[in-house]
């Protein structure tokens, strides 16, 4: 015996319950691990039959995939129209996710192939013309499905939510609604799209990812993104607008919005309302005005840096009315006004506003020339005219009618090097209440009633040319 532990009593026999409690136990666990070992194969058998079951719809797919395409490039426009509703419900039967977005992709790509446009109904060329109305229904139909199948919600039958959409260089010439569609994880592309009838809707889609219109050219019809929210980079680079309308109409911009080097020659585009609250900007630089609407009437510019500097101001209508800059900056420096109408009337500036020229520069308010501050208020911020040059035309800052006078309220006024030669400058009935005014090294002729506006004697924060 050691430390007290009794030997076990080898000569102990099993009794008849022991040893049958001991036999039950034994085929439990037999029958557990049979039971384990069948689970198992279970298991395998499973996967076997499910990837055997994907293959097979894999391999299905593929074939139906080949059909619907070869029909695509029939001759016949009818037999094409059977091949575009087969695509899209292969899309909506896709296996997975990536041949659903190959089958959407092979529909935009026909969109973006050449067509020989209408002929007329010229009698002799009735046959032609007929051709290109069946063809053009071809593309009407995939533009439907399109928007059908966008709006439906992400994750229920025959939804194309979560798959790109590139119509970048098609025309797009009928009515589309992507109203409320979610492009979430998703790029949405109209890169060089052409819109030139019909109505496109966007008024409630949310956008995650870039939204981008580079380049596109809108030459007709309606647009309307109107009350959107956009929380991703809006691209507009480049594009042009000479008829229709775009509309914007109380639209939140949170990330950057591009329109530089856009074109703008006629019809509407319209921010009346909207809200730029995206401190990384929104830019308009180097874009040209000849003709046409851009109303940004009552837009609020929150703490953005809103960027006009290098525009062409040549002809039509930028209308400002309302607007309320606060905070960032706005800055139209090295732009050139000479035959359009820029309205500023009842704006509000506490911000920088820059309307400066460069050492080099020639331009400013150019000949022909409107821009109107009637009633506009600024506080705070900068104003900058240097070097600007002021020749034909008419910029006021005047009372007009029921308007009262434009009212610099703590505002650094700046037109150092500013050149008045000729054009009507009206200060009349502005009110300057402290802060700093600077026409030193201007010439010209003195703005009419800019004393009247500064009082006299000249305050010591006036900094006006000996001349004057």
């Amino acid at each position: 015996m050691l430390l007290d532990f009794k030997e076990i009593d080898s000569t102990t026999k099993l009794n008849a319950k022991t040893l049958f409690d001991l036999v039950k136990l034994s085929f439990g666990v037999v029958a557990g691990a049979g039971a384990l070992v069948a689970l198992v194969v279970a298991y395998r058998r499973q996967r076997v039959d499910e990837h055997n079951a994907q293959r097979e719809a894999t391999k299905l797919h593929s074939e139906r995939f080949s059909q619907a395409v070869d029909k695509l490039g029939s001759d016949s426009p009818a037999v094409r129209l059977g091949g575009v509703h087969a695509l899209a419900g292969l899309a909506d039967d896709a296996p997975t996710r990536d041949l659903r977005a190959t089958c959407i992709n092979v529909l935009c790509t026909y969109l973006q192939l050449p067509f020989t446009p209408d002929p007329g109904e010229d009698p002799s060329h009735q046959e032609e013309h007929n051709r290109y109305l069946a063809l053009r229904k071809v593309r009407h139909t995939i533009l439907g499905l399109i928007s059908d199948h966008y709006q439906r919600p992400a994750g229920t039958h025959r939804s194309w939510q979560g798959c790109d959409l590139d119509l970048s260089d098609v025309t797009i010439d009928c009515s589309m609604d992507l109203r409320g569609a979610k492009f979430s994880d998703c790029t949405l592309k109209f890169v060089g799209a052409t819109f030139s009838g019909g109505t496109v809707y966007f008024g409630g889609a949310k956008f995650s990812r870039e939204v981008n219109f580079a380049g596109a050219k809108f030459s007709g019809g309606t647009v309307f993104f109107d009350g959107v929210k956009f929380s991703s980079y809006v691209n507009f680079v480049g594009a042009s607008f000479s008829s229709g309308t775009v509309d914007f109409v109380g639209a939140n911009f949170s990330k950057a919005l591009n329109f530089g080097k856009a074109t703008f020659s006629g019809g509407t585009v319209n921010f009346e309302g909207a809200t730029f609250s995206v401190s990384s900007g929104a830019d308009f630089g180097r874009a040209t005005y000849s003709g046409g609407t851009v109303n940004f009437s009552r837009v609020l510019f929150s703490n953005s840096s809103v960027y006009f500097g290098s525009g062409t101001f040549s002809g039509g209508t930028v209308d400002f009315t309302g607007a309320n800059f606060s905070g960032g900056t706005a800055d139209f420096a090295n732009s050139s006004f000479s035959g359009a109408t820029v309205n500023f009337d009842g704006a509000i500036f506490s911000s920088t506003v820059n309307f400066s020229g460069g050492e080099d520069y020639i331009g400013g308010m150019g000949s022909v020339s409107r821009v109107y501050y009637d009633g506009a208020t600024f506080t705070d911020g900068t104003v900058n005219f240097t070097h600007a040059e002021f020749f034909d035309g008419t910029v006021t800052f005047a009372r007009t009618d029921d308007f009262a006078g434009a009212t610099f309220s703590g505002t650094i006024v700046d037109f150092a090097g500013a050149s008045f030669s000729g054009a009507t400058v009206d200060f009349a009935g502005a009110e300057f209440t402290g802060g700093a005014v600077n026409f030193q090294t201007s010439s010209g002729t003195t703005p009419n009633g800019l004393i009247a506006a500064v009082g006299t004697p000249v305050p010591e924060w006036v900094r006006l040319p000996d001349e004057w």
